[in-house]
């Protein structure tokens, strides 16, 4: 291939990553400088590296049937996907082409990562936990307190600052046993008031719910089916009451449309005309939960 040729599909592998990555990347000259990331960044998987932005890369290579050299940078690092007759030298010049837009995904990565660690909830005598977008405090107590083993009590009575979840556990229990049963009352909590709330708003939007179950997928926090029924993810019992309201509403109004079409969001609107600014906040902590 002579370099004109190579210069020419270069152009067109460029055309065809363009949606990837929303708009064309500026020259590297006006990029301003990115720090680099502590210490190689490698894929579990990983079959090739590459030094980007001063830091070691190491990212796995998948061959596939596709016309155009393909990049997704997930929880694992880096991912290259390219055609089988696509040489090893182009791979490498486009993964240093997108250097800058890699180097920014993976610190998000890891960024995204180093929250969820500190977040992560050490599961033993008054640690806090999230509730309708409180926090509570767990208080292990002797199992004879709440007459039950690993039941658990919210003390409603408590200040909003200082409310607890008196948990009928011995203080040397271990971890996974506080864990499963303030789990088990966040999942009955998240059933009352969710079914409390599918019930309110389905009589204004004029639907009917025919089943309503709880769900742990790692990607949304609920869904709707045509046939009336609708699931929703068990923590967002942990977000404030005005979350759930608009999930439960988005949910409920796929039942009237299934799509998210501007109809869609008009229906939305006429129940929660101040449904954007809650969706803001919804992304933002999925984006801090997605790698919980």
């Amino acid at each position: 291939m002579t370099p004109a040729s190579r210069r020419a599909l270069r152009r067109i592998v460029d055309a065809l990553q363009l949606g990837l990555f929303d708009a064309p990347e500026a020259s590297p000259r006006r990029l301003p400088p990115l720090p680099p990331i502590d210490g190689p960044l490698r894929h579990p998987e990983a079959t090739r590296e590459a030094l980007l932005e001063g830091s070691l890369v190491a990212y796995r290579l998948v061959r596939v049937r596709r016309r155009s050299i393909g990049f997704v940078v997930d929880a694992n690092g880096l991912t290259v996907r390219a055609a089988s007759r696509v040489p090893l030298r182009e791979i490498e010049a486009a993964v240093h082409e997108k250097r800058a837009w890699i180097v920014a995904r993976l610190a998000e990565q890891r960024q995204r990562a180093a929250r969820a660690a500190a977040a992560q909830v050490v599961w033993r005598d008054g640690a806090a936990i999230d509730y309708l977008g409180d926090k509570l405090t767990i208080v292990l107590a002797p199992p004879c307190v709440l007459a039950v083993d690993g039941a658990a009590r919210l003390e409603d009575a408590a200040p909003a600052a200082a409310r607890r979840l008196v948990v009928g556990l011995p203080r040397d229990a271990s971890s996974e046993r506080i864990r499963d049963a303030v789990q088990g009352w966040l999942q009955r909590e998240a059933r009352r008031v969710f079914a409390g709330r599918v019930a309110h708003f389905a009589e204004r939007l004029g639907v009917r719910v025919r089943r309503l179950s709880l769900s742990s997928a790692t990607t949304r926090w609920g869904s709707a089916n045509a046939n009336g029924s609708v699931r929703l993810h068990w923590r967002l019992i942990e977000q404030p009451p005005a979350t759930i309201d608009y999930v439960v509403v988005h949910e409920l109004a796929h039942l009237r449309e299934m799509n998210h079409s501007p109809r869609f969001w008009r229906i939305v609107e006429s129940i929660l005309p101040d449904y954007r600014e809650v969706r803001r906040g919804l992304r933002i902590a999925e984006h801090h939960a997605a790698s919980e």
